[in-house]
């Protein structure tokens, strides 16, 4: 990314696509398609599937740029747009419950699963992957309203107030729905992390 391109804010960029250079959307596909991805498979867990919505939702929203209300975050608005694909996709699959499990070890996500350690050597990796596949595991069995915020907050990185937006919900709701979801996620890992 250029000076210039951190410097040009979201809503400059999108108003400037809308006063017709369209190969400026690429800009906002840069700053976002990372972290789109990161959401959408948390929400989805199917790699290739996170990566062909997010497509899709990139496409979507060009279409409906003339739509976006400046006054709010594009981020928010974009997060919406991607949270709404992704129910879309999960309605298609007849409403099964998505699995946060750990992906297979052939797959190249496997390094997002990793977590850093002070130990060294085989012992210390196999501890990472133990970890990794406790905190999926308590993740994938918490209800799918704290779930669903826990994907929002931690992989797809929105704030507290753009989770809000985005669900329709207060503040002080989207706060103490989170808190609860990590007790429970400690509860439900106190064992494993006391070993």
């Amino acid at each position: 990314m250029t000076q210039e391109s951190q410097q040009t804010s979201d809503a400059e960029v999108v108003a400037a696509v809308l006063r017709g250079d369209k190969e400026l959307f690429g800009e906002i596909v840069k700053r976002y398609q990372g972290r789109l991805v990161n959401f959408l498979y948390r929400l989805l867990y199917d790699q290739a599937e996170a990566h062909d919505l997010a497509q899709e939702v990139f496409f979507k929203t060009f279409q409906a740029l003339d739509r976006y209300d400046p006054q709010y975050k594009f981020s928010t608005w974009l997060f919406r747009v991607g949270q709404n694909a992704a129910i879309d996709r999960l309605r298609k699959r007849r409403l099964k419950l998505v699995s946060l499990d750990r992906p297979s070890r052939d797959q190249d996500s496997d390094s997002a699963w990793e977590f850093p350690t002070p130990e060294r050597g085989p012992y210390g990796e196999l501890r990472n992957r133990e970890r990794g596949d406790a905190i999926s595991e308590a993740i994938r069995s918490l209800p799918w309203e704290y779930r669903e915020l826990i994907v929002m907050r931690h992989y797809g990185e929105l704030s507290y107030a753009e989770i809000a937006e985005v669900k329709k919900l207060p503040l002080g709701t989207v706060k103490n729905k989170l808190f609860r979801a990590r007790q429970i996620l400690k509860e439900s890992l106190a064992d494993f992390m006391a070993d």
